[in-house]
């Protein structure tokens, strides 16, 4: 953990394009959770942070905070800033693309943010039918105009300031310079403590009746966590999606169950204990006021890369790590060779090719992996990758809103899967299984799908946790599968009862 003392460094010049942005290296590179920690006590911190480092899917990390953000909260809690439409930011994407410094990280400034998981169901206009205690924002971005971009297999790092107040306003020099001063002068001083925020009696606003509030049952071997189901329930819930798969409604449906616990410490605390525990190549904290996303995400929903390439890598298909490396392979094995998971992938790999397909030139989708086996701390994920080319006028917001939620996380057919969910699950997911991410003043783009997240707010964090479930799925391995997923989230609680579940909660239901 960092010592608290100012970091030492020197504030080399880049040569920048005329029209480009400012830019110093820091020498030596300071390291990324040093950086974001003495930027806590700016608004709206954002870390896009690859805490597990991999040349193709965490080599970049970015720090960036004291930002204008734009935020629409859920309907039910009566607050909405500006407009509930995904185009409203159309109003901050840049007429012209900006000039780039292309030897330096990909983000360079621009618009960073989440949608939340119910901002799906707005593009479908599916019913909202659910508790929504939480009250979530269905989204919020920043402006970015300056970050801090590290590059991990170089080992460097630099200051990128644009001079850019808003989207559609050109650089201004005098500003890049005074905000490339502030931030350096920031980085030079001493670390804030940080205070835990404030806690109300229960997670919700006060307008929201306690007649609306879920039902929560308690995780057992997990003192003070609670879920929207207890195992029969959820294991009843499987069965219902599985007798709407048999009945032709689906292929497959993703089902969650929604865990909530008390925050007594300030959520970056929290963040940094889950950024060191359960490592993740798109890992995420992002500040919006009154709420914070915790996010230890191995999922990339959408990459577009600076000529129109796009990516999506989805995963489908999950096992723990083993105790021994011989259990450790041979869960690898299982993985690989169970016909249920690999047919689960391919469907969505399926539906993420007609998903991007509509924004891609005809003929340039494309699927370079199937089914490979990628392994971090705590599970091993079953991955495919989608690319294609977007159709010459289209830009990243196209792309996202014609493939939003990621087909990962709702199912097959997408909008019936989704109404299943709305149907089973009694409470909404939130920023849980939306995307967190950002939009360069270049146009290129790259999210996350928030799996593995922490939603803080009002004292208390949620985190539902979830799996496909498809035709021969089994109720018991299905929920085992939703506390393996949970197992990081909880130890960077602390919330294990002596480190061990006790053995009720490994006993399937009568």
């Amino acid at each position: 953990m960092d010592s608290g003392e100012p970091l030492q460094f020197d504030a080399v010049p880049v040569p920048t394009p005329p029209g480009g942005p400012l830019a110093v290296e820091l020498v030596p590179a300071p390291a990324p959770w040093d950086v974001a920690r003495r930027l806590a006590h700016l608004p709206h911190l954002l870390f896009l942070d690859s805490s597990e480092t991999h040349p193709d899917r965490g080599r970049y990390s970015y720090v960036s905070a004291d930002t204008s953000l734009e935020m629409h909260l859920s309907p039910r809690n009566g607050r909405t800033k500006n407009k509930n439409s995904l185009w409203a930011i159309h109003e901050h994407l840049p007429a012209r693309l900006a000039v780039t410094l292309p030897e330096l990280p990909p983000f360079q400034g621009g618009l960073a943010g989440i949608f939340g998981y119910e901002f799906g169901r707005a593009l479908e206009t599916l019913p909202q039918t659910f508790h929504d205690e939480f009250c979530a924002p269905e989204w919020a971005f920043s402006v970015s105009d300056w970050v801090i971009s590290f590059d991990h297999e170089q080992s460097q790092a630099w200051l990128i300031s644009t001079g850019r107040s808003i989207f559609g306003a050109g650089p201004d020099r005098e500003r890049a310079e005074n905000r490339l001063d502030q931030v350096l002068a920031a980085l030079r001083r001493p670390i804030e403590s940080l205070q835990p925020l404030s806690e109300l009696a229960f997670p919700r606003p006060r307008h929201v009746r306690a007649a609306e509030l879920a039902p929560q049952y308690p995780l057992p071997g997990f003192p003070g966590v609670t879920s929207n189901f207890d195992r029969a329930g959820y294991e009843a819930a499987v069965r219902r999606v599985v007798e709407y798969i048999h009945a032709g409604d689906a292929f497959q449906v993703n089902l969650s169950q929604r865990l909530l616990a008390p925050l007594t410490e300030h959520p970056l605390e929290l963040y940094g204990r889950l950024r060191t525990l359960n490592p993740a190549p798109f890992s995420a904290y992002f500040d919006l006021g009154d709420f914070q996303i915790l996010s230890a995400s191995p999922e990339r929903f959408l990459r577009v890369h600076p000529g129109g390439e796009v990516e999506t890598r989805p995963i489908k298909g999950t096992r723990p790590r083993g105790r021994t490396p011989e259990e450790d392979a041979a869960l690898i094995r299982d993985l690989v060779t169970n016909p249920k998971d690999r047919a689960e992938n391919v469907m969505i790999v399926d539906l993420l090719r007609n998903d991007i397909g509509k924004a891609c030139e005809y003929g340039s989708v494309r699927v370079p992996r199937v089914c490979e086996v990628e392994t971090f701390r705590f599970v091993h994920h079953l991955v495919s990758e989608v690319r294609g080319k977007l159709k010459p006028g289209v830009g990243p917001l196209e792309l996202l809103a014609g493939a939003f939620p990621g087909g990962s996380v709702t199912g097959a057919p997408k909008v019936r899967a989704m109404e299943i969910i709305a149907e089973l699950e009694p409470t909404a997911r939130g920023p849980y299984c939306g995307c967190l991410g950002w939009i360069g003043f270049d146009g290129a783009m790259d999210t996350n799908i928030l799996i593995r997240t922490f939603t803080a707010g009002r004292g208390w964090v949620q985190f539902p946790v979830g799996g496909g479930i498809v035709a021969d799925s089994d109720p018991a391995r299905e929920y085992e599968e939703t506390l393996h997923k949970a197992a990081g989230l909880l130890r960077a609680l602390k919330a294990e009862d002596r480190g061990q579940r006790t053995e009720d909660s490994k006993r399937p239901a009568e």
